[in-house]
C-alpha cells in the first residue's frame, strides 16, 4: 500500500525533491531497466533510524552538487521493509551501498561515509559506463 501511495505522489509531482535528486524507492523493474540502459545505479540499503545512512545521504548529495554533469540514480532499499532485496544484495546491515555501471556490479560497501571514497567509486563507475557505451 505504501508503494502505491508513493507511486501516486510521484506521479502527481508531490515528492519532486526525491526525483530531482534521482533517488527513488527500489523496484526490480526500474533497477533492471536502468542497468540495461547502461546507467550508473547506486543501490542504497537504508533505514530511517540509521545515523550512518543519514551521513551517506549527505555525502551523496554533496557529490551531486560538486558533479552536476554526472547523472546517476539512487534506488533506496528499505532495510526494515524490503527484506527480499536486502537478502538479494547480501546487505549485512543498513548503510550498505551497492554500485552498478550498467549490468556490472562495480562496488560493495558497508558503512562508508567518506566523500573521497564514495566519490572515487562513482567516478570509476562513470568511466566504466562510458567505456562500454
Amino acid at each position: 500500500m505504501k508503494n502505491l501511495i508513493t507511486a501516486l505522489l510521484l506521479s502527481l509531482g508531490l515528492v519532486a525533491g526525491a526525483v530531482a535528486e534521482n533517488k527513488e524507492p527500489f523496484s526490480e523493474q526500474r533497477f533492471n531497466a536502468l542497468k540495461e540502459s547502461g546507467a550508473v545505479v547506486l543501490v542504497d540499503v537504508f533505514a530511517e533510524w540509521c545515523p550512518t545512512c543519514a551521513k551517506q545521504q549527505e555525502v551523496i548529495k554533496k557529490y551531486r552538487a560538486e558533479n552536476p554533469d554526472k547523472d546517476f540514480h539512487v534506488l533506496i532499499v528499505d532495510f526494515d521493509k524490503d527484506k527480499e532485496w536486502v537478502r538479494h544484495f547480501k546487505a549485512p546491515r543498513q548503510s550498505t551501498l551497492v554500485l552498478f555501471a550498467g549490468e556490472e556490479q562495480v562496488w560493495f560497501s558497508v558503512a562508508e561515509t567518506r566523500l573521497d571514497v564514495i566519490g572515487k567509486q562513482l567516478d570509476m563507475a562513470f568511466a566504466k559506463a562510458e567505456s562500454e557505451s
